[in-house]
């Protein structure tokens, strides 16, 4: 039955954003958990943008396709992993885009302020923003995550569920402190997708009463924030809604 809450919490997060603009994978099919990105996003941004550039890199036709579109996926990585203060991560990578060889790539485009710039907002509007059911993240074993988001294939958020029929938030919050870690702790192997900064910027640990957030995975160290937004009598936690959840407001 908890189970079974839970997958239906799921689909009420994921169908209502698939109605409102974003992309919608009902599975993990597709992600790439080892280079922690979804690749078919990430490839497809950059053709329907910057066509020019990426046949710079990616040549049309080639009979080495795969291999020069692992090779930029490959950089893309190799940026993502490069030290925060040293260009890399995803903020950067989003906000600066990347060189590969001979090609200058813009991985965003934020809303322009004004309309005057046909291609810009061309670009803005082909912004793909992905939600994905039941990532499988782990490079050790097939656990997975409920829920990640995407902005052109980087993950930026990923979010574990509980529905409060069965269980609270805080089970949501020991799951990420327990087994939601840059390294899986009985393997050692990495699970990239929870590197602090360098792939998902935000983890939300997510009931029907409650939603806590933290930047920075760090094992029992790990220290979540309240993202709620009070109730009508100043207390903490949120206010009731009489259509559906109280932590409708994160997705709506």
């Amino acid at each position: 039955m908890a189970q079974h809450n839970e997958i239906e919490f799921e689909k009420e997060i994921a169908e209502y954003l698939a109605a409102h603009g974003w992309l919608y994978s009902p599975s993990g099919t597709g992600y790439d958990k080892e280079r922690a990105l979804f690749p078919e996003d990430v490839l497809g941004w950059l053709a329907d943008t910057q066509p020019d550039q990426l046949a710079k890199v990616v040549k049309p036709g080639s009979k080495d396709l795969a291999k020069q579109q692992g090779q930029l996926l490959d950089r893309i990585v190799k940026v993502l992993d490069t030290q925060l203060d040293n260009g890399g991560g995803t903020l950067n990578l989003l906000r600066k885009g990347f060189s590969h060889l001979s090609a200058k790539l813009a991985m965003c485009v934020f809303r322009p302020e004004s309309t005057l710039n046909p291609k810009r907002n061309a670009d803005y509007a082909a912004v793909r923003l992905r939600v994905m059911r039941q990532v499988y993240f782990s490079t050790a074993d097939n656990r997975s995550v409920d829920l990640v988001f995407f902005v052109n294939g980087l993950p930026v958020a990923t979010a574990e569920l509980k529905t409060d029929f069965t269980q609270t938030v805080a089970d949501a919050i020991t799951q990420y402190r327990t087994s939601r870690l840059p390294k899986d702790p009985a393997t050692g192997k990495p699970q990239p997708l929870f590197t602090s900064g360098k792939r998902a910027l935000v983890h939300f640990a997510v009931s029907n009463d409650e939603v806590w957030m933290t930047t920075r995975l760090a094992g029992e160290k790990t220290h979540f924030l309240p993202f709620n937004r009070g109730t009508e009598t100043g207390g903490a936690g949120n206010p009731l809604n009489p259509t559906g959840s109280r932590t409708s407001y994160l997705w709506e």
